[in-house]
């Protein structure tokens, strides 16, 4: 997505952390060119991020006033590059607390678009889910971080091969009524060739092939993947 430096960006001022925040800003609190691409300003804040961790939940950029506005509309526009528009999903779903920031920045693109789009997140203690009815909808399941390690969060538990997190997950919200697309995440710590997510409901043990959109490769990040 394209941005202009007009009165509609003046919230992007450099007032946040050194240690995470886009080089790209001027002194004087705008951007250093006149248009801008948020899914670059974003890369260069988690490049900071990440380093020197072998996991992180994003929150310093999730929750940073720029990030958020980069992640929502970053997030917005690889699912549209991925087939799916604002008119082809309802809802998108946070999988892990982590991913409840990223899903409610996209609402707030979504809308700042023109467009409604309502959020909702698993409720990790009952298996249910938590926020607007999702019954008839089309989903989309987020994460901040989707691997195929087994990194054990106090937040963020699901991985894409090993344990069978996601396969609950879509459990539930099939149970709910709502039709799920697609699994999105904002870093994707497999380098997949074929970027599908392979889940068994477990309530009726039927297998699912879901598309999996990642905004980020993980080796990417962390200078692997750049030309």
């Amino acid at each position: 997505m394209t941005l202009q430096n007009d009165a509609k960006t003046e919230g992007f001022r450099k007032t946040g952390p050194s240690d995470v925040r886009d080089d790209a800003a001027t002194s004087d609190g705008g951007l250093a060119d006149d248009f801008f691409d948020a899914k670059d300003l974003l890369r260069r804040m988690l490049v900071k991020e990440v380093a020197d961790k072998p996991f992180s939940e994003l929150s310093a950029v999730a929750f940073d006033h720029q990030g958020a506005t980069l992640i929502g509309h970053t997030l917005l526009d690889v699912i549209e590059e991925q087939g799916y528009g604002l008119d082809d999903f309802d809802a998108v779903g946070a999988l892990t607390a982590a991913a409840v920031p990223l899903a409610c920045a996209m609402v707030h693109a979504a809308a700042s678009r023109g467009q409604d789009l309502d959020a909702f997140v698993m409720d990790f203690v009952y298996p249910s889910i938590k926020g607007p009815s999702i019954k008839g909808k089309r989903v989309i399941l987020l994460d901040s971080w989707l691997s195929e390690k087994s990194y054990v969060q106090t937040s963020s538990l699901v991985t894409l091969r090993n344990g069978n997190e996601l396969s609950l997950d879509f459990g539930v919200v099939k149970n709910e009524g709502a039709e799920i697309l697609a699994v999105a995440s904002l870093i994707g710590g497999v380098d997949m060739t074929e970027p599908v997510v392979k889940v068994v409901n477990p309530a009726d043990g039927e297998a699912h092939e879901l598309p999996f959109i990642e905004v980020f490769k993980e080796s990417e990040l962390r200078g692997q993947g750049q030309s």
